[in-house]
Formats: structure tokens, sequence, C-alpha cells
């Protein structure tokens, strides 16, 4: 096969870029002018690859020759993907392999919250314990109710753990799922008003901007709980501070934000929030398998095979 040019917009997983450069010209933009290198290579290259650095309609549009962008990741909001349908440009990601490691964080955040675990160590790191006595009662997760928004195939990897965990779980989406087996909403309102924890699995994307909003939030009321695993944008992030900051909710486990990397100053100083740096999928096994579907990806269009996920 020719080696063809690929522009690696980061450096993907771990081993990814490596592995790319066993079977392409892998092409990456140059500090401090990182848009020269695209010109000066904008007839070469061939495809796309990213993880989490954004593909416009700016950088499709410069790019005669581009038939391919391969996401390292399983969202899409990051591409311009009405850009690369005009274009004939196949998308491909990485969804599936993600999916357990993304809902185990969804786990991690409801039981840190549900029994004070991070709490717990910080107060034992203080001294707290000795000067105090025993950090106040955290809350059972057994016989409580999980609504989940999206039900897709991380929300359902995330219902089977709740399940596991005795909890009744209900859920909220576009349309009712007639083979799972858990209440549907039609009403987001409604469902939250209903559960302990709504934890949030959907799309990010126009279509689930600001989702959730203060409305939403004082629904869900001042004893339940808020995991976002899905992506910021789905939830207005103002009215999230105000609801936590005026206990409207009970608290937040959140592992995505609006603003990535940067995170409102103003939740560090709350301790009813858990905070997690946006490792859905951040275990070594996931994001090496990660990294080797991009590079299968890129093969097979280039070979003439069927994509292994296309989009």
């Amino acid at each position: 096969m020719i080696r063809q040019a690929i522009l690696a917009m980061d450096r993907g997983h771990q081993g990814q870029l490596e592995l790319l450069e066993e079977y392409f010209e892998v092409i990456r933009p140059q500090k401090p002018d990182p848009e020269r290198t695209i010109r000066e290579h904008a007839h070469e290259i061939r495809a796309i690859t990213t993880f989490l650095t954004p593909v416009s309609r700016q950088l499709i549009e410069a790019l005669p020759n581009l038939e391919m962008i391969a996401i390292g990741a399983a969202g899409l909001d990051h591409i311009d993907m009405k850009a690369a349908k005009e274009r004939g440009i196949v998308v491909t990601n990485t969804p599936d392999v993600l999916t357990d490691d993304t809902a185990d964080v969804a786990m991690m955040l409801m039981l840190n919250l549900a029994r004070r675990g991070v709490e717990g160590d910080a107060y034992i790191r203080a001294g707290l314990w000795h000067q105090q006595g025993p950090l106040p009662l955290g809350r059972s997760l057994s016989g409580k109710t999980l609504g989940i928004v999206g039900l897709g195939r991380i929300g359902q990897a995330v219902a089977k753990r709740a399940k596991a965990f005795n909890m009744d779980v209900c859920y909220f989406g576009p349309r009712e799922k007639l083979d799972q087996p858990y209440r549907y909403y039609d009403d987001l309102h409604a469902m939250a008003r209903a559960v302990d924890f709504m934890v949030l699995t959907c799309p990010g994307g126009k279509e689930t901007e600001w989702l959730i909003n203060y409305e939403v939030l004082e629904a869900l009321g001042p004893d339940s709980m808020l995991i976002n695993i899905a992506r910021g944008s789905t939830v207005k992030e103002n009215d999230l501070l105000r609801a936590l900051s005026n206990r409207a909710i009970a608290g937040a486990g959140l592992d995505v934000y609006a603003h990535e990397p940067q995170v409102p100053e103003a939740l560090f100083t709350m301790d009813n929030v858990v905070l997690t740096p946006h490792i859905g999928s951040a275990t070594i096994e996931t994001r090496v398998q990660m990294g080797k579907i991009v590079v299968e990806n890129l093969l097979a269009h280039f070979e003439g095979r069927p994509l292994l996920t296309a989009v």
C-alpha cells in the first residue's frame, strides 16, 4: 500500500502515533505556526486523526484531497459533521470499547457522592477523624431510583451496574426502547421528580445542549444527585452552580465540563461535589484499544475493506 499522508491533530492514545508511523506518512502541526504546516502539506493530506482536538469546517475546506476523519473517541461534537458530509468525507469513531470503563466512572462518582468516599479520604488526611469524631453519615444506593438520560450503550451499561446495587432504574430519551425492561419517561422533568440519582449518558451536540437547566435541577430536588459522564455542554453550568450553592440538589459528580480543561473554581470549595478530569475511557487497556481501532479504520479505508466503526 502507498504510504498515504495523515494529519495527526494530536498524539492520540498510547502507542497510536508509533503505529500510525509504521503505515503512513504522519504530518503533525508544528508550533509556533501549526497552520503553516497544514498549508504546506494541504494537497498531500488524505486523512485526519484526532482524539479531542476539534476539526472545523475551515480545516476540512483547506484540505482538497481529504477522504477520511478517524476519531479516537466516541463523541462527535468536536467535528464539523455537516462539513464532512457535504464533502463525502468518511468519519469513524471508537464506540463500544469504552462503554464499560465509562459506566464504571458513573458508578464511582455515584458511590463517592452517596458514601462520601473522597470526603472521607480528605477527612482522615486532615486529622479530623481524631479531632471531630466520625464522618457524617452517607446515603445508601440500595433501594434508590436511578434515572438515566440517554439509554444508549453506556446508559445500558450503567443500568446493568445499578441493578447489581439493587437500584430501581428508569430512563428518558427521544424514544422508548422496547427491548429494554426499564420504565420510560418522555418528560425529563417528570423523571427528575421521580429519581434519587440522575446520570447523564446522552450524546453531546446541539440537540442536547443545556438539556439540564435550573428547572430540571429544581425538579430533581434537594435530596437527589446529578452525575454527568456525557458532555459538559449538556448542563447549563451556571444553573448547576446555583443549584449546588443553594442546595436545590444534594450534590453532583462531574467527569465533564463546559470548557475543559477549565473547571469553575466555585466547585473547588463545595463539599457536595466530586470532580474527575474527564477520565471516562482513561484506562490503559481501553485507550490502547481505541488507538488500534483508529489505525485499523484507516488501513481498512485505504485498502478498500469495510470500516470497523463508520459513523
